[in-house]
């Protein structure tokens, strides 16, 4: 949401139907006060409609495409026909998140006696939103409230909440990491090289684990795919350093993805 008052052109919104006419639907923004809306027959379904209720109803959820808006009038144009099943549900996946969102921040507000206007006004200035500052809280809680500037209070508050209510979702990625020396202190070489494979970086999990000379499993914990796929890269780089900088061998060798887990 780019701005709080009206929304934008292109924008997906998500609506409540208040009547629906013979030509036309008027709907409710949720999102923006109750700010009302209207859909013209062209833009209910694609083709031609015999009845307008056979499409839209009274008291529906919708997510609607914003066509025009024009703040002098109070107009809001919107489209239902422009939004396909897949927008439609990640619109209201994100609407669900901002108005439970939206409750955290009231209750960190009422624990702390922070005033909740405040407090959203500093989030979605940083943020544009308030659901991802709390899945930021989870992944790396010292740079996003080193971000946000909070007093103690509330930023203990704030980081309680997150913990308590957000699980962001986590994949893995694994490989074999292959170190090989002929030195006569190779194992030391190689324990230094393993240690070096575990750098620290924010919201990523890694785990090294011996399977017989002179294979290592190396297994990456992250928030998405591409994030996992640096750090694996980042800390096989590291170790294959260290052993080509002693006169040995490394190598990684990447498995298949594995499914998300929690």
């Amino acid at each position: 949401m780019l701005d709080r008052e009206w929304p934008q052109e292109s924008e997906l919104v998500v609506c409540t139907v208040q009547n629906v006419k013979d030509f036309v639907a008027f709907v409710s923004l949720d999102e923006y006060g109750g700010r009302q809306g209207l859909i013209p027959i062209s833009e209910i379904a694609t083709g031609w409609i015999k009845y307008i209720r056979d499409h839209i109803r009274e008291g529906q959820k919708i997510v609607c495409k914003v066509l025009n808006v024009d703040k002098s009038r109070g107009h809001i144009d919107l489209s239902l026909k422009d939004v396909n099943e897949h927008q439609r549900r990640e619109k209201i996946r994100e609407w669900k998140n901002e108005s439970k969102a939206r409750k955290w921040i009231g209750f960190v507000a009422e624990q702390t006696g922070e005033s909740a206007a405040s407090l959203e006004d500093l989030i979605f200035k940083k943020y544009g939103a308030f659901h991802p500052v709390f899945e930021d809280l989870v992944i790396d809680s010292e740079a996003t409230l080193k971000k946000l500037d909070l007093s103690k209070n509330v930023a203990d508050t704030l980081l309680h909440v997150a913990q308590e209510n957000v699980k962001v979702p986590r994949v893995e990625v694994t490989g074999h990491l292959v170190l090989t020396s002929t030195l006569p202190d190779g194992i030391s070489v190689i324990k230094k090289a393993l240690k070096s494979a575990e750098p620290k970086i924010a919201g990523v999990d890694i785990e090294l684990l011996y399977l017989g000379a002179p294979m290592y499993r190396i297994k990456v914990t992250a928030p998405d795919y591409k994030k996992a796929e640096k750090a694996i890269e980042k800390a096989a780089n590291a170790a294959i350093a260290v052993m080509e900088k002693s006169g040995g061998e490394g190598k990684l060798i990447k498995k298949p993805k594995s499914g998300k887990s929690q």
